[in-house]
C-alpha cells in the first residue's frame, strides 16, 4: 500500500487554548494512539490533503522536529460543521507483525452482462473493511463484474483473499444487477428469443 508522510512537530501543552493557537495557524492538533504511550504533535493542515481529500487508502509514516519516526494509519477526523476545516486527526500506530483493521476502496472491473442487457447495476459498497499485517493491506480489492446477469448478486465470499480477513459477514452483497423496465426478456448471449424494447435509452449506473 502507498504511504504518505505527514512531518509534524511534537507538543507538550494539550489545553484548549493552546489547540485553539495552533488551528487558527494552519496547524491540526494530532494524537498518535496504539503505541506505549500516546503521541501529540500537530501538523500543517495541507500537509492531510492527499491523505484526506481522496478515495484512495493509504498508510501512513509520522516524522517529528525531534527526530521520531513513527508508521500509523488514519483513526478518525474532526471536520468543523461549517467550514469543514480539519479540526482534529487520530492516528493508529502500526507494527508489521501486529494486524490492524482499514477501509480499502473496491475497483469494479468490467461492464455487467445484465447492465449490457438493459440491467441497472447497484454497488452496495464502495469499500470494504479487512484486517491484516500492514504489509499485506492492498490499495484497492478487485471486483469482476463482468460475468453478472440481471438478478445477480456479487458476495463478499467470492473476493476472499489470504492476504487478508473480510470484516464483513459471509453474506454481504458487494454489487447486484438489477431488472429494469428497459430490460430485454432474453439474454443477449442466448440463442433462442427477440428482445423488447430495444429502442429503449441505455440505463445508467447508479
Amino acid at each position: 500500500m502507498k504511504s504518505i508522510t505527514i512531518n509534524g512537530s511534537k507538543r507538550e501543552s494539550v489545553g484548549k487554548k493552546v489547540t485553539k493557537a495552533l488551528r487558527n495557524a494552519g496547524q491540526v492538533p494530532c494524537v498518535l494512539y496504539g503505541g506505549d504511550n500516546q503521541v501529540h504533535f500537530s501538523a500543517p493542515e495541507l500537509a492531510f490533503s492527499k491523505l484526506v481529500y481522496t478515495p484512495n487508502a493509504h498508510t501512513v509514516v509520522i516524522e517529528l522536529e525531534s527526530g521520531e519516526k513513527f508508521d500509523a494509519i488514519l483513526q478518525d477526523i474532526q471536520f468543523h460543521p461549517v467550514t469543514d476545516r480539519i479540526l482534529h486527526v487520530d492516528f493508529y500506530q502500526t507494527f508489521a507483525d501486529k494486524e490492524v483493521t482499514m477501509d480499502i476502496p473496491l475497483n469494479y472491473i468490467g461492464n455487467p452482462r445484465g447492465v449490457r442487457n438493459g440491467g441497472v447495476l447497484r454497488k452496495n459498497k464502495r469499500s470494504l473493511r479487512v484486517k491484516a499485517v500492514p504489509g499485506n493491506l492492498p490499495d484497492f480489492i478487485d471486483a469482476n463484474i463482468e460475468d453478472l446477469k440481471i438478478g445477480n448478486k456479487l458476495y463478499i465470499t467470492s473476493l476472499v483473499n489470504e492476504d487478508y480477513t473480510f470484516m464483513h459477514p459471509d453474506n454481504t452483497v458487494v454489487c447486484l444487477v438489477r431488472r429494469s423496465r428497459a430490460a430485454i426478456t432474453v439474454d443477449e448471449d442466448d440463442d433462442e428469443g427477440e428482445a423488447e424494447g430495444a429502442d429503449a435509452p441505455e440505463a445508467t449506473q447508479e
